[in-house]
């Protein structure tokens, strides 16, 4: 991103899982003691195409990559109390409530766009709730807007409408492919900060690759830079 952007980012969009709250780990541990139950093992191979998924299309995958012997319904109903007693303890990753705080301090509007579900999202954030609260608009998968989950835009065009700018105005922050192609797909600038693991050829189509938040170059992208 060194040559001149066709339009200057006025508003910053940020996944959740994996990108600002480190949730992946639970999910994976989750998943992992479903398939015990039925002598099953779930690896990475598999956990790479999950990451970024809505939760039908998530566990419909998983079912059939595991090969559990159960419905994509039946696995969301058994993992949501494994879940529910894990999500309320996710820690913040790198960089990203600095990030945030500073956005806001300097009236920059900003957003999350998750393929969470709603009541999963207010249990995630339960130990964040102070710099949560800065976000101007909070969209999440089963918001009644968003007719589909990504890799579809609708998140992510949902969350520029309420923040009163345009696709090409807006800067995703995001950690799968999935969700950088949701991002491209709005017609905005994405920048990947996947899991270190993710093979580099997943993120062609960002417009950038960063190994945390804390590696961003705010003015680089034409915003107010740390002091």
């Amino acid at each position: 991103m060194n040559a001149p952007l066709p339009a200057p980012i006025k508003a910053v969009i940020f996944d959740m899982d994996g990108l600002l709250l480190d949730t992946e780990g639970i999910y994976t541990e989750v998943t992992q003691l479903i398939a015990d139950r039925y002598g099953r093992t779930f690896d990475w191979s598999m956990k790479q195409n999950t990451i970024g998924l809505g939760a039908y299309e998530l566990a419909s995958y998983i079912v059939q990559a595991v090969g559990l012997p159960m419905s994509p319904e039946k696995f969301l109903q058994e993992r949501t109390p494994l879940m529910n007693a894990r999500f309320p303890q996710a820690a913040a990753m790198a960089g990203a409530q600095a990030l945030v705080r500073h956005l806001s301090a300097h009236g920059v509007p900003i957003a999350v766009g998750t393929s969470s579900s709603r009541h999963y999202f207010e249990l995630k954030t339960t130990l964040h709730r102070d710099w949560f609260c800065l976000f101007d608009a909070i969209v999440t998968a089963d918001d009644p807007q968003v007719g589909a989950a990504k890799p579809a835009p609708d998140i992510f065009l949902v969350a520029a409408q309420r923040l009163g700018v345009t696709p090409a105005e807006c800067l995703v922050f995001e950690d799968s492919p999935f969700g950088i192609t949701a991002a491209k797909a709005a017609g905005m600038y994405a920048v990947a900060i996947p899991d270190p693991a993710m093979p580099q050829e997943k993120f062609l189509h960002a417009d950038g690759r960063l190994l945390s938040l804390e590696a961003f170059d705010l003015a680089r992208w034409g915003l107010p830079a740390y002091r």
